[in-house]
């Protein structure tokens, strides 16, 4: 047998052997002795022997060896080697690498002499990291000796300490802060592997320890933190090993594809309740939770060690509380155990003192200790409740209190029902982020609308926020606006009733009980009227007007609305998603406001503020006429005044063009272009323009379509990505190619081409929407609305309208809605003989379901 063959043997026994006893301690430290093994055989087979040391540097050099990850080696050599010297080894070192190839080792090799290693770790914090974890496996061991006493002379422990510290906090900034995400990196993400392999490299830079038991020994960790730790690390470590054994190659992400077989591996099946993924991936967030929470305690620990000087100087605040180098700090460790009702006094503190940006090791360790105190009797206990109450009234602090109440569990304590959706996914491919950490990014979303700072981002929302009395109840219904999911029912409904009970129990009065009740249950409304009804239709605005009621209501509804839908998926949000529910919040204040849905008078500003900005284009004052008389009311109430006159400027003297006229501009609500449409109607109109949308990549965010009194059709559509797009254009590059070939195209009568059919997303797959179709005909019976939820997929759009052509049903508007990986779109239909034939209303959903579940 040969040495490969022997190797792969060896190694599927080794996997064998772990999926049964799951000994990932065992599997490591035996992987990386098969391949010391066969590194060797290739080292000497090289005729290299001890003309170089061959050492196993980061992850290989600490001897901790995943299935499939990269093994890292490093040739290190003499200083003292000449050139003729060199000329000699070279050839046997690049025998070696072969070698190892050919063995199937997949090796990351670097090649120096011990001043090159100190020269490149000098200037590379990543080279310096994976150096310090250097172990020796054969060769020179004179050289490797020589090199491990220089380049410890030459470790600055405290700048080795802040380097790490800024790579940590970069990392976890990549990864949103957050250890919550529905498919988290188990080895990047906060609370992840790398994290507690961060640690274990700064107390090895400081001779403090080479591993958590020796940090116990050295007082950095308790006993309990240093089981609870090594746990941990236990699990997260057997978790990317079951992980790299499933995929079959180095597969650190959790992905959706790959989670209920890794559920399995753990033995865990679904239930009733919940589904075997769930609870494999409820079980990594709390390991990741208890991770980020003992690593804060090991990071400050370790900072007072080397910088004793600067940790000693600490500001009283309260009776019981300092302040020590920005972090709050407890005079007594066993506060919390003492006086139960100081733990909430600790966020509020927290929240009050300027300066502070977390609390000390004392604290989190104190609150951990202190976690069964936080009982029903201390919940209902009026000054507790007080304080809850007033941590969220401050001005400032309250995300970061309520992330740090979230991550020591005092939040779920406090709130038994919150506790419940720490670590719950979500499968609705709409939200990115598990139950819990939505909330408290909705919850920041919120108090970004109150802050100064902040105001550029959403200054519409802050403005309405600065002046909206009591937005302390915006952060309560952010709190509970999601907190009933996952319990079998309406979570808004079941929501709803949270929120009562909280309000009653907290002392809130009548009027901030109903609005705070009232916005929980009606969370979703504001976001389904905007996206999926005409607002432009007046029986529209007047019916959720009617539902509102109030102004406070609406401004309350409307930034909650905006908040949420932010803090769902950074995918999810766009401006045209924004000026949507802006335009329905203005309408719909108009109408609250005693003033009736006036089409004459809207018509009227509409038409003025067009006319206006047409004098700023140099037109004469009646150079409008000619075609605003083949112009509709419904066309004059559905644009905006800045729309009405950019259109107008390019069609004014071209209104019976026999050509077709396409203009192209930036979207003036945000990335992507307005794409405008004149031209002589026909029956496939619309899906011959999706087409050369889907051929080049856009995506339609909005359509709006209209035909004029003379049988022209005068569509826009708001569009955004592309393929044209890449390697850093812009959308004002391509507007001239967009207006060529979308030209060239509407002047050919070719057959309508073939969708292409793109394929859904691994998200998708994993997570399949069932299609469904619904076509009605509106309240007035003059069209048909057609809805559509389904995954989202490349040419989607387009398939529609091409099934639409073929029936020769005309669309008179289209809002399409992109959730994620779902899309939700709605069309206002014209065609006459769908009510006269019910069986072709049947054969069009047929043909339409049938073509979204391909």
């Amino acid at each position: 047998m040969n040495t490969l063959a022997q190797l792969k043997m060896q190694r599927e026994a080794l996997f064998t052997q772990f999926k049964s006893d799951l000994n990932v301690n065992k599997l490591t430290k035996v992987s990386c002795d098969l391949t010391d093994q066969q590194l060797l055989i290739a080292w000497n087979e090289s005729g290299l022997s001890n003309q170089a040391a061959l050492v196993g540097v980061g992850g290989f050099g600490r001897g901790e060896l995943f299935p499939y990850s990269d093994v890292d080696i490093l040739v290190l050599l003499s200083n003292k080697l000449s050139e003729a010297d060199l000329a000699l080894i070279n050839p046997k070192i690049e025998a070696f690498i072969t070698r190892c190839w050919d063995l199937g080792i997949e090796i990351g090799s670097s090649v120096r002499n011990i001043d090159e290693c100190l020269h490149e770790a000098a200037g590379d914090i990543t080279v310096r990291t994976s150096m310090l974890e250097s172990r020796w496996i054969g060769g020179d061991k004179k050289v490797y000796r020589d090199f491990l006493v220089q380049f410890d002379a030459a470790m600055d422990s405290k700048a080795f300490y802040q380097a790490k510290l800024l790579e940590l906090r970069q990392r976890h900034h990549k990864y949103n802060d957050t250890p919550y995400s529905l498919e988290p990196n188990c080895k990047e993400s906060p609370g992840g592997l790398r994290d507690l392999q961060v640690i274990l490299w700064m107390t090895k830079a400081a001779k403090l320890g080479n591993s958590f038991s020796d940090l116990h020994k050295k007082g950095l960790l308790t006993k309990r933190e240093s089981l609870e730790i090594n746990r941990n690390l236990k699990f997260l470590q057997t978790l990317r090993t079951q992980l790299h054994l499933i995929a079959k190659r180095r597969q650190d992400v959790l992905v959706f594809d790959l989670q209920t077989q890794l559920a399995e591996s753990f033995g865990l099946e679904p239930d009733s309740g919940h589904r075997a993924s769930e609870k494999i991936m409820r079980r990594y967030y709390w390991a990741a939770k208890a991770v980020t929470q003992l690593n804060e305690i090991l990071l400050q620990n370790i900072e007072a060690i080397l910088f004793p000087k600067e940790s000693r100087g600490t500001r009283p605040v309260s009776e019981h509380f300092v302040e020590k180098q920005d972090v709050l700090d407890i005079v007594d460790p066993l506060l919390f155990e003492k006086h139960p009702d100081q733990i909430l006094r600790a966020f509020l503190l927290y929240t009050k003192t300027p300066g502070v940006k977390g609390f000390s090791a004392q604290i989190l360790r104190g609150l951990y200790n202190a976690r069964n105190l936080m009982n029903a009797q201390w919940r209902n206990d009026p000054q507790n409740k007080a304080c809850f109450i007033e941590i969220v009234k401050q001005p400032e602090g309250v995300t970061q209190a309520f992330r740090l109440m979230n991550q020591t569990s005092v939040l779920g304590r406090y709130l038994p029902a919150f506790r419940k959706i720490v670590g719950q996914m979500q499968h609705d491919l709409f939200h990115v982020y598990t139950v819990d950490q939505h909330i408290l990014m909705v919850l920041r979303n919120v108090r970004r609308f109150l802050i100064v700072e902040h105001t550029h981002e959403f200054p519409y929302c802050s403005q309405l926020a600065a002046n909206f009395d009591k937005p302390w109840l915006l952060i309560l219904a952010a709190l509970f606006h999601d907190i009933a999911k996952g319990r079998g029912g309406d979570h808004s409904e079941l929501g709803k009733r949270d929120a009562r009970l909280f309000a009653k129990s907290h002392g809130l009065d009548k009027e901030e009980t109903e609005l705070l009740v009232w916005l929980v249950s009606e969370h979703l409304t504001m976001s389904q009227v905007a996206q999926k009804q005409d607002i432009g239709d007046p029986d529209v605005i007047k019916a959720f007007a009617k539902r509102v009621k109030t102004d406070q209501r609406l401004t309350a509804l409307y930034l909650l609305t905006v908040a949420d839908v932010r803090g769902t998926s950074p995918k999810v949000w766009n401006a045209w998603k924004g000026k949507l529910l802006e335009d329905l919040y203005k309408l719909t204040l108009r109408v609250i406001g005693g003033g009736e849905h006036d089409l004459s008078s809207e018509l009227e500003q509409h038409q003025d503020e067009a006319k206006k900005l047409l004098r700023l284009f140099g037109l004469q004052t009646d150079a409008h006429e000619k075609l605003w008389q083949q112009l509709d009311i419904s066309f004059f109430l559905r644009h905006e005044p800045s729309d009405i006159a950019w259109l107008t400027k390019h069609l004014y003297s071209r209104t019976h063009s026999e050509d077709p006229i396409v203009r192209a501009r930036l979207s003036p609500i945000g990335e992507g272009l307005q794409v405008a449409v004149y031209i002589k109607d026909e029956a496939d109109l619309f899906a011959k323009i999706c087409s050369y949308f889907d051929q080049q990549g856009f995506s339609i965010l909005d359509a709006r379509v209209h035909t004029t009194q003379h049988g022209y059709a005068l569509d826009t559509f708001q569009i955004s990505g592309t393929n044209l797009l890449r390697e850093g254009g812009h959308y004002r590059d391509i507007i001239q190619l967009v207006e060529h070939g979308l030209t060239e195209l509407l002047k050919t009568h070719n057959p309508l081409p073939t969708p292409n059919q793109g394929r859904l997303s691994r998200q998708s797959r994993s997570f399949p929407i069932q299609p469904r179709v619904s076509l009605r005909p509106d309240e007035r019976g003059q069209h048909f609305v057609l809805s559509i939820s389904a995954s989202d997929r490349a040419g989607l759009l387009y398939t529609v309208a091409k099934i639409l052509a073929e029936h020769q049903i005309s669309l008179h508007t289209a809002r399409v809605n992109t959730l994620g990986e779902r899309i939700e779109d709605v069309f206002l239909l014209t065609a006459h003989h769908l009510n006269s034939d019910p069986k072709l209303q049947i054969k069009l959903e047929t043909e339409l379901l049938d073509a979204l579940a391909i």
